[in-house]
């Protein structure tokens, strides 16, 4: 069983679970010594964060993507990057659920994307949903994007919003919650 792929799916975990416990704290400890390993690095030494960022993403890290230490990303094996993806510093990814960025997207520093949830009447047990950044989307800087959300292509979410819903295609989004102000 695949924890990780049911958990993409929507099924929800109770975090005593042994098998979650296996696939899901071996993946968080991995991520958590390698993102302390790429915080530590000289920021000079482009090559060594860069073969550093390639194993905390399996080896998929595409061309012209550029992640700026420090960061935190606790299941790089749930995280996809497009082609010319470029996120500023303290970026913050729990991406049990699997996150998606797609080419051109930029993130500004100290954005959060949050895929995991705990179930309010029973706080050991975990769910998880996508989230999805289109082609080309900019996000500000400490925008927090929760479970669920997809932003769409050409998107932009102003500083410090909280995206709670999807944001279409061509639109602009802010505020806490984020909220559709403009369409470009």
């Amino acid at each position: 069983m695949n924890v990780f792929e049911e958990m993409r799916q929507g099924k929800a975990y109770d975090i005593r679970n042994k098998d979650y416990q296996k696939q899901v704290h071996g993946e968080l400890d991995r991520c958590g010594y390698l993102c302390q390993q790429i915080n530590l690095t000289d920021t000079r030494d482009k090559a060594e964060i860069r073969r550093k960022e390639m194993e905390l993403l399996d080896g998929r890290l595409e061309e012209g993507t550029y992640l700026t230490p420090p960061l935190q990303i606790d299941c790089g094996c749930r995280v996809f990057l497009g082609k010319n993806v470029f996120a500023n510093h303290n970026l913050t990814v729990m991406s049990l659920g699997t996150v998606t960025i797609e080419d051109g997207a930029m993130l500004g520093p100290e954005v959060g994307l949050f895929t995991v949830n705990h179930e309010p009447k029973h706080i050991r047990t975990v769910m998880t949903r996508e989230i999805h950044i289109k082609k080309n989307a900019w996000i500000g800087a400490r925008v927090s994007i929760l479970p669920g959300v997809t932003i769409g292509e050409n998107a932009i979410v102003g500083t410090g919003s909280v995206v709670t819903k999807d944001v279409p295609d061509n639109a602009v989004a802010v505020g806490v919650p984020a909220r559709i102000v403009k369409r470009l």
